[in-house]
This record gives C-alpha cells, structure tokens and sequence, in this order.
C-alpha cells in the first residue's frame, strides 16, 4: 500500500500527463495510471520517474485507447 503523499502524488502526474485527453477515456487513463502504480509499486517514487513513466505508457498505449 502506497502512503498518502505518494497516492496524491501519483494523481497529479496523471491528471497533468492526461491533461489532453477526455475523462470519458476511462480505459487509456486507466492504462496510464496502472503503469505508474506498477513503478511506484517496486520504488519509483519521485515525481520525474513516475512522470516519464505516464509519458511513456500514454505513447505506447494500444491504438484503439488514442
């Protein structure tokens, strides 16, 4: 279980890193914000890795999520 400053943390890097893309995109955000909770999960904690991490899952994210 994540403390709360990492959860708040995690939030706002996906609310900025999605800033472009719908709420209603539930399944492209949801893939985003799994891959960052997978990296916070095994230590990846600052606000740069997790961010790099969003960025990478919102471009490699399937085709039918874009």
């Amino acid at each position: 279980m994540l403390d709360p400053a990492t959860t708040a943390l995690l939030r706002t890097i996906l609310d900025e890193v999605c800033e472009g893309v719908s709420r209603s995109e539930t399944g492209l955000r949801a893939h985003v914000a799994s891959k960052m909770l997978d990296a916070a999960r095994n230590g990846e904690t600052t606000a740069e890795r997790l961010r790099q991490v969003a960025i990478e899952a919102l471009r490699s994210a399937p085709t039918m999520w874009r």
